[in-house]
């Protein structure tokens, strides 16, 4: 497995996560129509023009949810129990179609479960971060973890 224990964690550790991701018109396209919202934002170019941007926005959730997808790989692939909250979710600059995303996490927090022994939350701070060094997206994101299996079990 490629994510990390609960134990693995250390407050104030950053990730730089390699995986980058370019979001193309069908990606925007497809989520918005795929949670059904018809903002014309997001889906009418000709209205989108007559902005304050000058063309289409990529739809925010899509943004969040892929800033917390290139985070996985590096921690809690396969070592996740569940998300327990997203907090503080902000969006500084807007995202447009061929805007590449990079992310960076910083480790904000960590305890032990007071309800189960074999398990701890880790709070993170996500990023986002566009090809011209604007952070498009920040989120705290609480998730409950795996301790790392005791030895010979």
């Amino acid at each position: 497995m490629a994510g990390l224990y609960f134990e693995e964690f250390t407050v104030g550790h950053v990730f730089s996560h390699s995986l980058t991701r370019t979001v193309t018109e069908m990606d925007n396209t497809l989520f918005s129509a795929l949670t059904m919202n018809p903002q014309p934002l997001h889906m009418d170019e000709e209205f989108s023009s007559k902005t304050e941007f000058g063309q289409r926005l990529v739809n925010s959730l899509f943004t969040l949810g892929l800033v917390i997808g290139i985070t996985v790989t590096d921690t809690t692939l396969g070592t996740t129990i569940a998300n327990l909250g997203m907090t503080d979710v902000n969006f500084p600059n807007p995202v447009f179609h061929g805007d590449t995303i990079h992310v960076e996490t910083t480790v904000i927090s960590t305890r032990l479960s007071k309800s189960r022994g074999n398990a701890g939350i880790v709070e993170f701070e996500h990023k986002g971060i566009n090809q011209r060094g604007e952070t498009v997206c920040l989120c705290r994101r609480s998730a409950f973890m795996k301790c790392r299996p005791e030895a010979g079990k």
